[in-house]
């Protein structure tokens, strides 16, 4: 706007004049629209080698960065690095295996293959993917982000598992008797291939969407959406592992309100809580508490944080094989771990139906944590991230993972600050994390038998404490900002009640009615000149802001569209002092009335032509005069001279004996508007009309080049309403009415009388004297 705000006025043209939008665009030759031709855009298209060059670098980051990659300042770094994240891996990856309802083994999987797999598509230097949780959302403490599983991911991936392929469908009798069981093998074969299934299926979505440029659709998840979808997430990772804390078994529960059922169906089981189980959650939840306070307290002292986790998982499995805690006290342990890797699997497209909007849900969550993870580590450490490139590169983690039994990863803050802490640098701690995995899987995993499932739940459940401390949010959104924190509420609410993947649908649905509500309700002004300045505020809000006499300057804090321009309209007027509506009403009346006065004086006149004949006659009668002349008190009755060619005057409001609005001129501030469609341009019309009507002329101000493109489109220009009415500022448009200048002609007509009534207003008044 200041740009189209500096040709004011020609050199040493009076102070006085002023340039309207159809000066500047003559003056300052305005370029016509560019247009591409299929030439050019074939010649865009063609594959050069340069192109193609720019293209595989683009899309294999690794080939810039790993040529360029500065060995001795940062192999060591991140060997160290790497080995920490790996070893915070192992027992992360086991936890959200059985968050997701899935083999123990399927976490591990998912802690290697698409962190390998990032390792080349990845644009961030400190992402770290794999199974994952966000510890804390506090901006001061990201450094750099690490994919993998997530928790908010991973129960959204076990509420799918638990819906389509529940743990009835494989209840078996035993040994020919009448007692059930589930048939794990079969039902846990039956989740990996649904699981693998969503993981491509999201995979191809971010992929999608990331080659479409569509990486700005995470922008529709607003902060306060995120917190409060991630609180609400760590409440329904809370309630899916009580079973596991307090040993007792539940029925599997899915949709809407499910995890309301789940929670009163726990709490009628308490009475069977297996004491040994519970008593072993415990004590691991108050180890893993206190030392993780104490790596936070001296973090600084510490070359890396004591991996607690793992310390547990080991110590754990150590008691329970030694003392034999599954047979003696019924705590259920995690079971089989097969060594190895598996050969790829095709994915069962026959699912796609089924999990479609779960793995979009999916994708979208996925990507909106890892890449505002990104985008913070970035800006810390002084490079860019490509958000697009971001999405691709998670999308192919993703999409190939699944084809390796690998369930959906993101990005996880917990290790991400582990590897910066202990000298990451690049995405090579990455792939020294995933090389430690990938021992863990051919020679160690089988070892992990006998480690209790209680022990995975404590895990968890500590490192829930970040998300928990996300409820501040509310004291801080109720001072800050009401309507986020009705966004926060509304999610959080919202899936709690509907899960995870409703959920999610709904609040990204309240939150755009809440931007469609606020341009609905925006706040109108009338500006005032703010004392020896030629500045204009809100005169309900500036007292040193006067409004400028016979001038309402109008102005909206929203842009104007179909939803809101009837309002905007009504504002106007409402703000204007006059009742527009009514006056016009009046002035409608009036001329009907005048109109039936005119032809029965034609008629009179008919008969006085016969008593004198081709006697040109001017009569007009004024209110003053007698009801029997005026044929009607307070209402002018106007003829003029039977010439050939004479035109009949326009009558006016005081010679309809009508109340005249205070004002002559408006102006609207479009300083705001960013875009105007179809309907608003009518409206527009209709406010120029309707002004027109009751002799007040309307200007605009501050009017964006692209909008007046719009308008030019939309036809809105005519030769009443021209770029005349149009000026580069409000006080542009002040000095114009002030000085009482009329618009130079753009078409035949003389002068342009929607936009320059005032200064002519005493000569037609004039013009009806004899």
């Amino acid at each position: 706007m200041a740009a189209e705000m500096v040709l004011s006025r020609r050199p040493g043209q009076p102070r006085g004049e002023v340039l309207s939008e159809a000066d500047l665009e003559e003056l300052a030759q305005r370029k016509p629209p560019s247009k591409t031709s299929t030439r050019d855009c074939l010649r865009k298209a063609r594959c050069s080698a340069s192109t193609a060059k720019s293209l595989l670098f683009r899309f294999l980051p690794v080939l810039r960065w790993l040529p360029r990659y500065p060995v001795k300042d940062w192999l060591l770094g991140d060997i160290a690095s790497g080995f920490s994240v790996g070893i915070m891996h192992l027992p992360q990856g086991l936890a959200y295996a059985l968050l997701a309802g899935l083999p123990p083994v399927t976490g591990l999987y998912s802690s290697f293959y698409p962190v390998f797999l990032y390792f080349f598509f990845g644009t961030s230097r400190h992402n770290s993917v794999g199974p994952n949780w966000l510890a804390s959302t506090d901006p001061g403490l990201l450094s750099c982000t690490s994919p993998g599983p997530f928790a908010v991911i991973s129960v959204m991936i076990g509420s799918v598992t638990d819906s389509l392929v529940p743990s009835e469908d494989f209840m078996e009798f035993v040994n020919g008797t009448n007692v059930t069981e589930v048939n794990e093998a079969r039902r846990d074969a039956a989740r990996v291939e649904l699981v693998a299934t969503i993981t491509v299926l999201s995979g191809i979505f971010q992929v999608a969407l990331g080659l479409l440029q569509f990486g700005f659709v995470v922008t529709y998840l607003s902060d306060p959406l995120v917190r409060g979808y991630t609180t609400a997430a760590s409440v329904h990772v809370l309630i899916s592992q009580l079973k596991n804390v307090f040993g007792v078994s539940l029925g599997e529960h899915s949709g809407p309100l499910s995890l309301f059922v789940t929670f009163i169906e726990i709490c009628k089981k308490l009475p069977e809580t297996n004491v040994g189980t519970l008593v072993t959650a415990i004590i691991a939840m108050v180890a893993i508490f206190i030392v993780k306070e104490l790596n936070h307290k001296f973090s600084a002292k510490l070359p890396m944080p004591i991996p607690i986790e793992l310390i547990t998982i080991i110590i754990s499995t150590g008691i329970s094989y030694g003392v034999n805690l599954n047979s003696k006290y019924g705590i259920s342990v995690v079971g089989n771990i097969p060594s190895g890797l598996k050969p790829p699997v095709v994915p069962n497209v026959s699912y796609f139906g089924q999990v479609v909007g779960n793995a979009f849900a999916i994708a979208v969550v996925g990507y909106a944590i890892c890449i505002s993870l990104g985008k913070i580590f970035a800006l810390k450490h002084g490079y860019k991230v490509d958000s697009n490139q971001e999405l691709i590169a998670l999308g192919l983690s993703n999409f190939l993972g699944g084809f390796f039994q690998c369930f959906a990863i993101s990005c996880s803050m917990s290790r991400s600050l582990v590897q910066e802490s202990t000298g990451g640098n690049s995405q090579v701690a990455g792939v020294i994390s995933s090389l430690v995995i990938l021992v863990t899987i051919l020679k160690i995993g089988e070892l992990f038998h006998d480690l209790p499932k209680a022990i995975l739940s404590a895990i968890i459940i500590i490192n829930l404490k970040g998300m928990f401390k996300q409820f501040t949010d509310l004291r801080t959104l109720w001072k800050s900002n009401r309507v986020d924190l009705m966004v926060w509420v509304v999610t959080f609410i919202a899936t709690l009640l509907l899960n995870l993947d409703i959920g999610l649908g709904a609040s990204v649905a309240f939150a755009l009615l809440t931007v469609i509500f606020r341009t609905q309700l925006p706040h109108y002004s009338i500006l005032g000149r703010v004392t020896d300045t030629d500045v204009y505020k809100d005169v309900a809000e500036y007292e040193k802001a006067q409004e400028v006499p016979g001038i309402k300057i109008f102005r909206s804090s929203s842009t104007i569209y179909f939803a809101n321009v009837e309002m905007y309209s009504d504002a106007l007027k409402k703000k204007s002092g006059i009742n527009v509506d009514r006056l016009i009403e009046k002035k409608k009346k009036a001329l009907k009335k005048l109109k039936k006065q005119q032809k029965k004086a034609e008629k009179e006149k008919a008969k006085r032509k016969k008593v004198l004949p081709s006697t040109p006659l001017l009569c007009r009668v004024f209110p003053q005069e007698t009801e029997a002349e005026c044929n009607g008190p307070g209402v002018a009755v106007i003829e003029l001279s039977g010439e050939e060619g004479g035109t009949p005057a326009e009558p006016t409001l005081r010679s309809l004996g009508l109340p005249q609005p205070d004002f002559h001129a408006v102006i609207l501030d479009f300083s705001p508007v960013n875009f105007v469609d179809t309907v608003s341009i009518k409206i527009l019309k209709n406010i120029f009309r309707d002004f027109h009507e009751i002799e007040v002329d309307v200007f605009v101000a501050s009017c964006p080049a692209s909008v007046l493109a719009q308008l030019e489109r939309g036809n809105f220009f005519s030769s009443t309403i021209t770029k005349h009415c149009f000026f580069p500022s409000v006080n542009d448009a002040v000095l114009h009415i002030d000085a009482g200048r009329r618009p130079a002609p753009v078409s035949t007509q003389p002068h342009h009388p929607h936009c320059h009534r005032a200064a002519g207003r005493q000569s037609r008044l004039s013009s009806l004297l004899p």
